[in-house]
């Protein structure tokens, strides 16, 4: 993927070059180039524009035909070693045919039949699931066994063995989210195989994660300190829809409670600091009255939404994405983005890079029609 170095800004014109100056540039450049330097006078504007200019676009993915196709993968793509997981990558049409939603994010479907296992296995990359529709299926992680519903939230932290197994007559197909752009960037991509089957086949309601960790406001004391990622394998729907519900009657009631009118959100964490569920990656879920919207913004870092429930218009940039139940996409970092809600409101499930910038300093956020 190529990149346009040239300079964006110039204070100032310097004076062309005499034809003589001029051929002896051309040598000195010409030299550079055989020795694999690059000079910064010829390049800053690209190197160091006055704002961000993401290479990634905003882009749509429509659920329909992110099923389809996963549907058919399922019909002609075993489980197993090898490729392990029937999951299909969102690749921005921007990223040089990379498999990244975003230069930071990959996002994927990923679709078990029933009856199905998927071989267990670990990576550095921190991974999640999030549910649209569907139950019968259990990931474990770390032999913990973890159930998946509808609208449930699960987290596979980096270097965590997990595994998954479908125990329904019907297949299931989920939204899978990791930092693996990130990883591969930095060179700090790790892979190990686990077992072929499963170390734990056991269909519990709970998991042992939530039993121990998923009690508002209370941990365990025989587990003291602050931990790195989440212990909580599993967010339910139950909790989050709970949250959301509450957040809004708390507005009908005239209290504080709301990010802005009409809009409900909740942001998955880590119970043992009250930080990001996992490192590098933020998890949020929000939802908004019928045809309420949220307020513009711009932000550094990358985010990525699906819709949930309802019906919803986004805005990011110069584009306008009409949503339906399942429809994926992308707001690069610092383009403007907002939502609106359909007549029936609408739930949507979001994650993004944020946890990377926040800790490097570099997170920068800009409200155009303020807060």
């Amino acid at each position: 993927m190529s990149t346009d170095y040239s300079n964006k800004h110039v204070d100032f014109q310097a004076p062309e070059p005499t034809p003589e100056e001029q051929a002896e540039l051309d040598a000195m450049y010409k030299r550079m180039d055989e020795v694999h330097l690059k000079p910064l006078w010829r390049q800053i504007g690209g190197l160091m524009p006055n704002s961000p200019e993401p290479t990634a676009i905003a882009h749509k993915w429509d659920w329909e035909e992110l099923y389809k196709m996963a549907q058919r993968s399922g019909e002609l793509v075993p489980v197993g070693r090898g490729g392990e997981r029937r999951a299909i990558g969102l690749a921005n049409p921007a990223l040089g045919g990379n498999t990244y939603v975003s230069p930071t994010l990959w996002a994927a479907i990923q679709y078990l039949a029933p009856g199905e296992n998927a071989p267990e296995h670990r990576h550095s990359q921190n991974a999640f699931r999030f549910v649209i529709e569907g139950e019968g299926v259990w990931t474990v992680v770390n032999g913990d066994a973890v159930p998946m519903k509808r609208g449930d939230f699960l987290i596979t932290p980096g270097w965590a063995f997990h595994g998954h197994h479908n125990i329904a007559t019907k297949p299931m197909a989920w939204l899978d989210g990791l930092d693996i752009p990130f990883a591969h960037q930095m060179d700090t991509g790790f892979f190990e195989y686990g077992t072929e089957k499963l170390t734990d086949e056991s269909t519990p309601e709970y998991s042992r994660g939530e039993r121990l960790w998923a009690h508002p406001g209370l941990r365990p004391v025989a587990f003291p300190g602050e931990q790195v990622s989440s212990p909580i394998g599993r967010f339910a729907w139950e909790h989050t829809d709970a949250a959301l519900k509450d957040q809004l009657a708390l507005e009908d009631q005239g209290f504080p409670g709301v990010v802005s009118p009409g809009h409900a959100a909740v942001r998955f964490t880590n119970p043992t600091n009250g930080k990001d569920v996992m490192s590098t990656v933020r998890a949020e879920f929000h939802r908004l009255r019928p045809n309420a919207t949220t307020i513009p913004v711009q932000e550094v870092g990358n985010r990525v939404f699906q819709l949930f429930d309802g019906s919803a218009t986004a805005y990011v940039g110069d584009e306008k994405f009409d949503l339906q139940h399942g429809d994926v996409f992308n707001v690069p970092s610092w383009k403007k983005w907002h939502i609106e809600a359909g007549d029936g409101g609408a739930d949507l499930f979001n994650f993004s890079d944020h946890p990377i910038f926040e800790k490097l300093d570099l997170a920068r956020t800009y409200t155009p029609e303020g807060i």
